[in-house]
Protein backbone atom coordinates (compact mmCIF):
# COMPACT_ATOMS: atom_id res chain seq x y z
CA UNK A 1 0.00 0.00 0.00
CA UNK A 2 1.21 3.47 -0.81
CA UNK A 3 1.51 5.46 2.40
CA UNK A 4 2.35 9.00 3.43
CA UNK A 5 3.29 9.76 7.03
CA UNK A 6 4.18 13.35 7.93
CA UNK A 7 6.16 13.77 11.15
CA UNK A 8 7.75 16.66 13.00
CA UNK A 9 11.46 16.78 12.14
CA UNK A 10 12.38 17.19 15.78
CA UNK A 11 9.92 14.57 17.10
CA UNK A 12 9.06 11.55 14.92
CA UNK A 13 6.33 10.56 17.39
CA UNK A 14 4.47 13.75 16.41
CA UNK A 15 2.59 12.27 13.43
CA UNK A 16 0.70 15.04 11.66
CA UNK A 17 -0.68 13.09 8.70
CA UNK A 18 -0.91 9.37 7.97
CA UNK A 19 -2.82 8.36 4.87
CA UNK A 20 -3.07 5.78 2.10
CA UNK A 21 -5.38 7.97 0.01
CA UNK A 22 -3.62 8.67 -3.32
CA UNK A 23 -5.39 12.02 -3.76
CA UNK A 24 -4.34 13.25 -0.32
CA UNK A 25 -0.80 11.96 -0.86
CA UNK A 26 -0.57 13.80 -4.18
CA UNK A 27 -1.93 17.03 -2.68
CA UNK A 28 0.39 16.94 0.34
CA UNK A 29 3.46 16.26 -1.79
CA UNK A 30 2.52 18.89 -4.39
CA UNK A 31 2.66 21.53 -1.64
CA UNK A 32 6.43 20.91 -1.65
CA UNK A 33 6.94 20.68 -5.41
CA UNK A 34 7.06 16.88 -5.34
CA UNK A 35 5.23 15.00 -8.07
CA UNK A 36 3.34 11.82 -7.23
CA UNK A 37 1.55 9.77 -9.85
CA UNK A 38 0.48 6.28 -10.79
CA UNK A 39 1.21 4.22 -13.89
CA UNK A 40 -0.38 0.87 -14.73
CA UNK A 41 1.37 -2.12 -13.18
CA UNK A 42 2.73 -4.92 -15.35
CA UNK A 43 1.89 -8.32 -13.92
CA UNK A 44 4.92 -10.48 -13.09
CA UNK A 45 7.33 -7.58 -13.58
CA UNK A 46 10.02 -9.61 -11.80
CA UNK A 47 9.94 -12.16 -14.64
CA UNK A 48 10.35 -9.53 -17.36
CA UNK A 49 13.81 -8.48 -18.58
CA UNK A 50 14.70 -4.83 -17.99
CA UNK A 51 14.67 -3.89 -21.69
CA UNK A 52 11.23 -5.47 -22.09
CA UNK A 53 9.98 -3.63 -19.03
CA UNK A 54 11.21 -0.31 -20.45
CA UNK A 55 9.56 -1.16 -23.77
CA UNK A 56 6.28 -1.79 -21.97
CA UNK A 57 6.42 1.73 -20.50
CA UNK A 58 7.51 3.45 -23.74
CA UNK A 59 4.52 5.80 -23.83
CA UNK A 60 4.73 6.80 -20.16
CA UNK A 61 8.51 7.31 -20.34
CA UNK A 62 8.15 9.38 -23.52
CA UNK A 63 5.51 11.59 -21.92
CA UNK A 64 7.59 12.09 -18.77
CA UNK A 65 10.69 12.83 -20.84
CA UNK A 66 9.11 14.85 -23.64
CA UNK A 67 11.65 17.63 -23.04
CA UNK A 68 14.51 15.16 -23.56
CA UNK A 69 15.92 16.15 -20.19
CA UNK A 70 16.60 12.61 -19.00
CA UNK A 71 19.51 11.20 -20.97
CA UNK A 72 19.93 8.05 -18.86
CA UNK A 73 16.95 5.85 -18.09
CA UNK A 74 17.53 2.46 -16.54
CA UNK A 75 16.01 -0.24 -14.37
CA UNK A 76 17.27 -0.98 -10.87
CA UNK A 77 16.38 -4.39 -9.41
CA UNK A 78 16.97 -6.00 -6.09
CA UNK A 79 15.29 -9.25 -5.04
CA UNK A 80 15.85 -11.62 -2.14
CA UNK A 81 17.93 -14.67 -3.03
CA UNK A 82 17.61 -17.08 -0.13
CA UNK A 83 19.68 -19.68 -2.00
CA UNK A 84 22.71 -17.37 -1.89
CA UNK A 85 24.44 -17.43 1.51
CA UNK A 86 25.85 -13.96 0.74
CA UNK A 87 22.37 -12.47 0.20
CA UNK A 88 21.97 -11.08 3.75
CA UNK A 89 25.26 -9.16 3.40
CA UNK A 90 24.31 -7.93 -0.08
CA UNK A 91 20.90 -6.78 1.17
CA UNK A 92 22.38 -5.06 4.21
CA UNK A 93 24.95 -3.24 2.07
CA UNK A 94 22.39 -2.14 -0.50
CA UNK A 95 20.06 -0.90 2.21
CA UNK A 96 22.74 0.97 4.14
CA UNK A 97 23.92 2.85 1.06
CA UNK A 98 21.15 5.49 1.16
CA UNK A 99 19.90 5.35 4.77
CA UNK A 100 21.70 8.56 5.71
CA UNK A 101 20.43 12.00 4.79
CA UNK A 102 21.66 13.26 1.43
CA UNK A 103 20.65 15.30 -1.60
CA UNK A 104 21.23 15.06 -5.33
CA UNK A 105 22.26 17.70 -7.85
CA UNK A 106 19.34 16.72 -10.08
CA UNK A 107 15.76 15.62 -9.55
CA UNK A 108 15.31 12.09 -8.24
CA UNK A 109 12.66 10.47 -10.43
CA UNK A 110 11.58 6.88 -9.77
CA UNK A 111 8.81 4.66 -11.02
CA UNK A 112 8.25 1.54 -8.93
CA UNK A 113 7.30 -1.26 -11.30
CA UNK A 114 7.18 -3.75 -8.42
CA UNK A 115 8.04 -4.10 -4.75
CA UNK A 116 8.41 -1.16 -2.39
CA UNK A 117 10.73 1.38 -0.83
CA UNK A 118 10.37 4.48 1.34
CA UNK A 119 11.59 7.98 0.62
CA UNK A 120 11.98 10.19 3.69
CA UNK A 121 11.87 13.83 2.66
CA UNK A 122 13.32 16.31 5.20
CA UNK A 123 11.42 19.46 4.38
CA UNK A 124 12.14 22.14 6.95
CA UNK A 125 10.30 21.34 10.18
CA UNK A 126 8.78 18.12 8.85
CA UNK A 127 9.83 14.73 7.51
CA UNK A 128 7.51 13.14 4.99
CA UNK A 129 7.84 9.36 4.73
CA UNK A 130 6.49 8.19 1.36
CA UNK A 131 6.17 4.42 1.05
CA UNK A 132 6.10 3.73 -2.68
CA UNK A 133 5.09 0.43 -4.25
CA UNK A 134 4.32 -1.02 -7.64
CA UNK A 135 2.60 1.61 -9.79
CA UNK A 136 3.95 4.67 -7.95
CA UNK A 137 5.89 7.45 -9.66
CA UNK A 138 7.73 9.96 -7.48
CA UNK A 139 9.75 12.99 -8.60
CA UNK A 140 11.71 14.79 -5.88
CA UNK A 141 13.30 18.15 -6.79
CA UNK A 142 17.08 18.50 -6.88
CA UNK A 143 18.58 19.55 -3.58
CA UNK A 144 15.82 18.04 -1.43
CA UNK A 145 17.23 16.53 1.76
CA UNK A 146 16.14 12.91 1.99
CA UNK A 147 17.06 9.31 2.64
CA UNK A 148 15.75 6.01 1.29
CA UNK A 149 14.94 2.73 3.05
CA UNK A 150 14.50 -0.52 1.14
CA UNK A 151 13.45 -2.40 4.27
CA UNK A 152 15.10 -5.35 5.95
CA UNK A 153 14.31 -7.58 2.96
CA UNK A 154 14.87 -5.35 -0.09
CA UNK A 155 12.67 -6.28 -3.02
CA UNK A 156 11.82 -3.81 -5.78
CA UNK A 157 12.11 -2.90 -9.43
CA UNK A 158 12.37 0.80 -10.24
CA UNK A 159 12.77 2.71 -13.47
CA UNK A 160 15.22 5.55 -12.81
CA UNK A 161 15.56 8.79 -14.76
CA UNK A 162 18.82 10.76 -14.82
CA UNK A 163 20.09 13.84 -16.61
CA UNK A 164 23.70 12.76 -16.10
CA UNK A 165 25.15 9.25 -15.80
CA UNK A 166 26.22 9.97 -12.22
CA UNK A 167 22.93 11.62 -11.23
CA UNK A 168 22.32 9.01 -8.56
CA UNK A 169 25.42 9.97 -6.57
CA UNK A 170 24.38 11.44 -3.23
CA UNK A 171 25.82 14.46 -1.42
CA UNK A 172 25.63 13.24 2.19
CA UNK A 173 25.02 15.86 4.89
CA UNK A 174 26.54 13.95 7.82
CA UNK A 175 23.35 14.57 9.81
CA UNK A 176 22.15 11.39 11.57
CA UNK A 177 18.49 12.51 11.57
CA UNK A 178 17.43 9.31 9.81
CA UNK A 179 18.41 7.17 12.81
CA UNK A 180 15.56 8.67 14.86
CA UNK A 181 12.74 7.90 12.43
CA UNK A 182 10.74 4.70 11.98
CA UNK A 183 12.15 2.35 9.35
CA UNK A 184 10.13 1.16 6.37
CA UNK A 185 9.39 -2.07 8.25
CA UNK A 186 8.22 -0.12 11.30
CA UNK A 187 5.99 2.17 9.22
CA UNK A 188 4.29 -0.84 7.64
CA UNK A 189 3.88 -2.61 11.00
CA UNK A 190 1.95 0.35 12.45
CA UNK A 191 -1.77 0.03 11.93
Amino acid sequence: MTLLQVMAADNPADVRVRTTDDAVIGTELAKHGITFGRWPVVENATAIASDELLAHYTDQVAELNQSGRYQHIDVARIHPDDADPEWPKVAEGARAKFLDEHRHAEDEVRYFAAGRGCFYLHLGQEVLAVVCEGGDLLSVPAGTLHWFDMGSRPDFIAIRFFEEADGWVGDFTGDRISAGFPTLDELLATS
